[in-house]
């Protein structure tokens, strides 16, 4: 099993990826500094994209999988996604990016996974 970073430095490296690309980022929830999971709600010029979450796989190594349906469930999805999210896992970090290219993100970050 490979070793996973404090949860509060990927975050932080993950924003300042995408800042420094012109991009804004936000932390909507923050969660455990060291093991909470992320949960990244992809924008494009404040239009939802997608959400890419790192969820354990059947080989129990840690992988991005990528959903772009999630945040059309409800009137305010955001705002629901934050309260599921905290009320299953309190853990988690919540982090918003609006990005330029969410296609070219979202392939780096799972390739990089």
């Amino acid at each position: 099993m490979s070793e996973r970073l404090p949860a509060h430095v990927e975050a932080a490296a993950i924003m300042r990826c995408v800042e420094t690309e012109g991009g804004f980022a936000t932390v909507l929830r923050k969660g455990d500094p060291d093991r909470g999971t992320l949960t990244l709600i992809l924008q494009k010029k404040g239009e939802f994209w997608g959400i890419l979450e790192r969820e354990m796989g059947h080989s129990f190594e840690y992988g991005w999988v990528f959903r772009a349906n999630e945040a059309e469930q409800g009137s305010n999805p955001i705002a629901e996604l934050i309260a599921r999210k905290s009320r299953f896992d309190p853990d988690s970090w919540l982090i918003e990016l609006d990005i330029a290219d969410p296609e070219r993100f979202i392939a780096e970050t799972t390739a990089s996974a």
